[in-house]
């Protein structure tokens, strides 16, 4: 019976371990997408947030077996921030195997990024660039094409919601370029809706 007390809590142990190191991961990567946003962001940022995820996502099967889930959101929001990244920079995706993530949750994070990328179509409807708001949008389209490709059973990555969530945002970020758009060329320029999810 002790050998089980111990196993117990040496579990117990791993699994405060993991959560503070869920915890610092989503912390990070939720503040380097609020200074992306900003303007703020600094490199040394983006490294961090990659290194971290690399890692967590590495130890995962061998340091703490049985509670890869307690940190499926933290590799999300790491995924998040760094698709995001790659968006404001222009640049490819960074592939799962280039992240060190498991397929399903750079998926889960591509869903996410979504809504990343409205509030940059918006920030630039709101200072009159509706062509750069455009181009955005094209890429919230591209997004939302690759996330239709995939389709699993929610047992394996629980997807649909997010291919759902990424439809309604393209379709009313959509209406809100085109908007924007006929505006503009009236010569009319009006203040885009605050961004929302």
């Amino acid at each position: 019976m002790r050998a089980i007390e111990r196993h117990l809590a040496k579990r117990e142990e791993r699994r405060r371990e993991l959560h503070e190191r869920a915890r610092v991961l989503r912390r990070l990567s939720q503040q380097t997408m609020t200074r992306l946003h900003a303007g703020s962001a600094r490199a040394s940022e983006a490294k961090e947030v990659r290194r971290e995820l690399r890692r967590l996502s590495a130890d995962l099967p061998t340091s703490y077996p049985g509670d890869e889930g307690l940190a499926e959101d933290a590799l999300q929001e790491g995924v998040e921030a760094l698709l995001l990244i790659a968006v404001m920079a222009g640049t490819d995706f960074p592939t799962p195997d280039e992240l060190g993530v498991p397929p399903e949750s750079y998926l889960l994070g591509m869903g996410d990024v979504v809504g990343e990328v409205r509030r940059l179509v918006l920030a630039e409807l709101t200072r009159g660039e509706v062509a750069r708001a455009g181009e955005l949008l094209a890429v919230m389209e591209s997004i939302y094409r690759t996330l239709l490709g995939f389709e699993t059973t929610r047992a394996i990555v629980s997807l649909k919601p997010k291919q759902d969530t990424a439809r309604a945002l393209v379709e009313r970020t959509r209406g809100e370029v085109t908007m924007a758009r006929l505006l503009h060329r009236a010569g009319v320029h009006v203040a885009s809706p605050e961004p929302s999810s």
